[in-house]
């Protein structure tokens, strides 16, 4: 690997300028005077860092004056977004192990983006039963602990009402023979998925179970989540 090439990439995403110029052609391009205007920018600094993107492959100068970001620059970016989601929830993430999910789900963590953190136990646990509750085609989950007492209390009701369910858990369920289940004996996260929204808890570092974790409604988050429980599911002995 070139890695002085790499170091290079490294510095130039260092820059808030940079990036900011590189977010800001994402969508459109925009002439020089635009990207100093949006980014409040005098003429020569934006003509320097453009000079700069451009030369390191990332931005282009259409026929037109327009700047734009090139296919290179584009996958950048989308690889470099897993960085920005990992680096604002450092802190979750130096207490909690992702590594016990598949290699090819941590390098999809952008998809996660789009979410928001409950680190309070009864919040979590309350925003997974009102999902649930609140779920008019199906509900799967993978839980153990008060997630499951949760998929039991709120799962048996929504089992009459013809809502499909999948269940993952340690031991198959008292309350829950409704639905379809599947046993695992190590759960590596505790999930609530529904046809709308999505939770996912990742375990202490030490291993026990947290219930602190992302919850969102945004698709791409919910088809990260959708692959992830199908996953396990496929591992899962028939109740």
């Amino acid at each position: 690997m070139e890695q002085e090439g790499v170091e290079k990439l490294h510095f130039e995403l260092a820059s808030e300028v940079r990036l900011g110029i590189l977010h800001e052609l994402q969508s459109n391009g925009l002439k020089m005077q635009d990207v100093a205007r949006r980014l409040g920018l005098t003429a020569t600094e934006a003509v320097r860092q453009l000079k700069r993107l451009s030369d390191a492959l990332m931005v282009e100068r259409q026929p037109e004056g327009t700047y734009a970001v090139t296919e290179y620059g584009k996958l950048v970016l989308q690889l470099s977004s897993s960085l920005d989601f990992v680096y604002f929830h450092r802190k979750y993430f130096l207490t909690h192990d992702v590594w016990r999910i598949p290699r090819q789900f941590i390098d999809r963590l952008s998809d996660l983006s789009q979410t928001t953190l409950k680190t309070d136990t009864m919040e979590s646990i309350n925003a997974a039963e009102r999902m649930m509750g609140e779920a008019k085609q199906s509900i799967w989950g993978i839980g153990e602990g008060r997630f499951t007492e949760a998929m039991s209390r709120v799962g048996a009701d929504q089992a009459i009402r013809g809502i499909e369910g999948k269940f993952l858990t340690p031991l198959p369920p008292s309350r829950l023979q409704s639905f379809e289940n599947r046993t695992l004996s190590d759960i590596p996260v505790l999930v609530t998925l529904t046809e709308r929204e999505a939770g996912i808890c990742f375990r202490l570092v030490e291993g026990r179970a947290d219930y602190a974790g992302f919850f969102g409604k945004d698709p791409v988050f919910l088809g990260w989540v959708k692959d992830l429980f199908l996953y396990y599911w496929d591992k899962g002995k028939r109740s």
